[in-house]
């Protein structure tokens, strides 16, 4: 008999909903062209992709023109920070990150320094946010872009962005925000962030891989990553995807269609969760903030930090999925630990031991608790191993 399987690692990526493959199978049958042919299919292509983008600005509540499709938040982070910044260096060469960035935004800024940018990374505290206050005071005469994530992926943590996009304006300092983990989720617009530059993808949002977009602010200059036949207003240069950008649009409606009842069934299971692990283990920790989304719980065990990754493993081979934080950092061999929990206060051991649980929309009680049984379990079993 087929074992059931827990799937606990929605922030990593969600399934998709049934709906979005039915759009996808029905884009893929009925449109075969090319959205810049001038036949028929051709058009038919232009007309989903258009239709496609003004979907997703009614839903960012911006102008259908400010939305570029992409391949992902990876791309869309790159050609927002990398874009901007060789647009704009005659203004400046200071770039103003967080501490807690996703991969993508760090190594895109490590590609940036080695151009001849400043990066200035902001501390956090120990919840995971960054002062606006730090902000403030980092800005100088050449800074010509701040970014700070939503959400982030591994504690969940919502940054104070509408205080921050109020001071770069002040300053008139081009913002941008990676939205991944929140698009979907909690409300997210221009207005409600004071963004110039918002990321986001449909892969965290029970929608497709390799599909995301970027909402650039009218007057925003950027320079392309990709030069060829002059897609997407010129700055996205390749064969628009249009199944995959179907489906995203479709998620992305799906989401804002129930994300009230979504996010209060998020907030029971994330209740559940932590009370059990409470109860059940006298050295449990949580790491990150209660101003967080409550889909993404991550936690550690004080002093057994040192057999996270053996746990996971066994949760694995019990049927469940979680993770030890993102999941692009497991492509990194031999890494210290998460630099988001360093970053808020945890020693190198304390970041790689840690637990993400991230529940989403197909989640039940049932799931939890399971999880919380068979959690229980091993760790019992593994006491003796803790103690050597």
């Amino acid at each position: 008999m087929t074992m059931k399987r827990i799937y606990l690692d929605n922030a990593a990526s969600t399934p998709m909903d049934p709906a979005v493959i039915r759009e996808i199978t029905r884009t893929m049958t009925e449109c075969p062209g090319n959205a810049s042919s001038l036949h028929g299919e051709g058009i038919h292509a232009r007309e989903i992709l258009e239709r496609s983008r003004s979907g997703l600005a009614s839903i960012l509540k911006c102008h259908s023109g400010e939305i570029i499709f992409t391949s992902g938040g990876t791309e869309s982070n790159n050609l927002a920070l990398k874009g901007f910044a060789l647009a704009n260096r005659n203004k400046g060469n200071h770039i103003i990150i967080s501490s807690v960035e996703h991969d993508c935004i760090l190594n895109t800024c490590r590609w940036l320094h080695r151009a001849g940018f400043r990066i200035t990374q902001l501390p956090v505290d120990s919840e995971g946010r960054v002062d606006p206050d730090d902000l403030r005071a980092a800005i100088d005469s050449e800074t010509i872009l701040v970014s700070v994530m939503h959400v982030n992926n591994e504690t969940g943590t919502i940054q104070p962005l509408n205080e921050i996009g109020r001071i770069t304006e002040e300053y008139n300092i081009a913002f941008h925000t990676d939205a991944c983990q929140s698009f979907g989720k909690i409300p997210v617009s221009p207005e409600e962030l004071k963004a110039d530059l918002i990321s986001v993808n449909a892969h965290k949002i029970y929608g497709p891989k390799g599909v995301g977009a970027l909402y650039i602010k009218k007057g925003i200059s950027l320079d392309p990553l990709f030069h060829g036949g002059g897609q997407e207003q010129g700055l996205r240069s390749a064969t628009e995807n249009i199944p995959g950008i179907a489906g995203f649009v479709k998620a992305a409606d799906l989401c804002r269609d129930v994300m009230e009842e979504d996010y209060l069934k998020q907030v029971i299971m994330r209740e559940r969760l932590t009370n059990r692990l409470s109860q059940d283990f006298e050295n449990v920790y949580f790491n990150g903030s209660s101003d967080s989304v409550p889909g993404i719980i991550n936690f550690s065990f004080s002093g057994q930090e040192g057999e996270g990754i053996r746990l996971l493993l066994l949760l694995d081979e019990a049927g469940i999925a979680v993770s030890a934080g993102s999941a692009c950092s497991s492509n990194h061999g031999g890494h210290s630990g998460s630099h988001v929990l360093q970053a808020i206060g945890r020693n190198p051991v304390e970041a790689r031991g840690a637990i993400r649980v991230s529940t989403g929309r197909f989640n039940t009680m049932d799931d939890i608790c399971m999880f919380c049984d068979i959690l229980y379990k091993m760790t019992v079993q593994m006491k003796p191993i803790y103690s050597i």
